[in-house]
């Protein structure tokens, strides 16, 4: 029983980080460029087939790993110019913007690429078990788990230690007064957005060998990225792993435990956070 509780505590937290891959860039977004984007799943599912295509065609894991979310965040950067550029403050236009892109996307995927199930193979490097005592677990998730972990620590310090970081801060924390000190929210916003969109890129490429390609699970990880950004904290970098985390456990050990109602786990552990913070974990409370 207890090699099965960890098999299912290491699985769950390195779906959390998945998830966490994922939400970063809608979190990123939302803070910048003040833009909630329901195509963030299908830059997800758009990232995968391109790791499955460029996998197949070159040959290497780690190569697609390295082009694919250049070429998503590519996409996400013409998107915010040619389509978004015009809609800051207003929602309404970017929902319905966001939500068409995402079904053309997943239609052109769809046309392109097949509406089978398709499970992707990790590289050889990371294929086959790891022997940790007693435990005998897969790589893969591992290496989930490590470049989740990874990745937080990189964003912090990119935020934290860089110019353009501290142009994202000030940006997100007041744009009219970023502005005021010739800092271009504009140009921020776009270089975010293209970043948010390449990170979604990536988490696709990184989850295929974790999560089945299937036709509708751009909308699935839609919905778990939302779900993680609203109970961390809208535009909160933090509050987008823990979240993750929080969700990746609950999840995990639902389906072990309550396999019938596990979703709506999910869904209770968001409504007692908002009851608690309507904020989110982490998030600041409006004046």
């Amino acid at each position: 029983m207890a090699l099965l509780l960890l098999t299912q505590l290491l699985n769950s937290l390195a779906f959390g980080m998945l998830l966490f891959l994922l939400a970063l860039g809608l979190s990123l977004i939302f803070g910048v460029a003040r833009v909630v984007n329901l195509a963030h799943g299908a830059f997800y599912l758009l990232g995968a087939y391109l790791g499955l295509a460029l996998t197949q065609a070159l040959g290497s894991f780690w190569l697609s790993l390295f082009l694919v979310p250049l070429l998503v965040g590519l996409l996400g950067v013409l998107v915010e110019r040619f389509l978004l550029r015009g809609l800051h403050g207003r929602e309404l236009e970017q929902v319905l913007l966001t939500i068409g892109l995402s079904f053309v996307l997943a239609d052109l995927l769809r046309a392109w690429f097949g509406a089978s199930i398709r499970s992707v193979p990790p590289p050889g490097e990371l294929s086959g078990p790891l022997f940790l005592g007693p435990l005998i677990y897969p790589k893969y998730p591992l290496f989930v788990l490590a470049t989740g972990l990874l990745l937080f620590l990189l964003v912090r310090l990119l935020l934290a230690r860089t110019p353009f970081g501290i142009q994202i801060r000030a940006v997100t924390t007041d744009p009219a007064m970023a502005s005021a000190l010739g800092i271009r929210p504009a140009q921020v916003s776009l270089a975010t957005f293209g970043l948010g969109s390449a990170l979604a890129g990536f988490g696709g490429v990184v989850g295929a060998p974790l999560i089945a390609l299937a036709p509708g699970l751009d909308a699935q990880m839609t919905l778990f990225a939302l779900i993680v950004v609203v109970i961390g904290g809208l535009g909160r970098i933090e509050g987008a792993f823990f979240g993750a985390l929080l969700v990746g456990l609950v999840d995990g050990f639902g389906r072990l435990f309550f396999p019938q109602v596990a979703m709506f786990l999910i869904f209770a552990l968001m409504a007692l956070v908002l009851a608690l913070k309507p904020e989110g974990l982490l998030g600041r409370r409006s004046a």
